[in-house]
């Protein structure tokens, strides 16, 4: 059998291999935090044997800063998605801010949330998430300014988009312990008309 017939299988079971155990480790680090996470549980419940997985990622900073950079890049893309089927006008500002208010508290912000706390003290663990962050964080604020369809060259602008994505991560941050969606859902609506404005060319 040619060898070209061989590869492509195995290459295609890798990459399945490696999607398992990112999903997996995302969903560990979501159910039992930093501090439980281990590779161990990991490849039990990605399906994966120890050995396979200490090919793919050798050690734990690796394996979780892998799975939020791909948790991260496949969620960037269901925005774009999502965002398709936006309305124009003035409905569109409402939508976009729902859907990055959703994106701040799903699995994805309480993975990275696990991981800067435990980066606080971990040196191996926060060499490599600062620039994963600064990556994410420029990547998430360009998507912002997609959505919007806003031109952050006038005066005001770029900041009003990165003061919505801090607003978005420090609600979601208060959401962590408690259901915060009342109060969430009533400063989203004020801010969303403050954005809107400053949002506004200035005839």
């Amino acid at each position: 059998m040619p060898a070209a017939s061989i590869r492509v299988p195995q290459q295609e079971r890798s990459r399945a291999t490696r999607a398992r155990l990112l999903e997996a480790t995302v969903e560990c680090l979501v159910e039992h935090g930093w501090a439980g996470t281990t590779t161990t549980l990991v490849a039990a419940r990605a399906g994966v044997s120890r050995g396979a997985q200490l090919h793919h990622y050798p050690t734990k900073a690796a394996l979780v800063i892998a799975a939020v950079d791909h948790l991260a890049e496949r969620r960037a893309a269901e925005l774009r998605t999502e965002a398709e089927a936006l309305p124009a006008g003035p409905q569109r500002l409402d939508r976009v801010i729902d859907l990055l208010g959703a994106a701040f508290t799903g699995p994805l912000f309480v993975a990275a949330l696990e991981l800067w706390v435990a980066a606080r003290t971990d040196r191996e663990l926060r060499e490599a998430l600062v620039p994963l962050e600064a990556r994410v964080g420029r990547e998430m604020h360009r998507l912002t300014v997609a959505l919007l369809d806003v031109d952050e060259r006038r005066p005001g602008v770029r900041e009003a988009v990165q003061a919505t994505l801090d607003l978005l991560r420090g609600l979601g941050v208060a959401n962590l312990l408690n259901d915060d969606s009342t109060r969430r859902t009533a400063l989203l609506a004020t801010w969303k008309r403050q954005l809107a404005t400053l949002l506004t060319p200035t005839p």
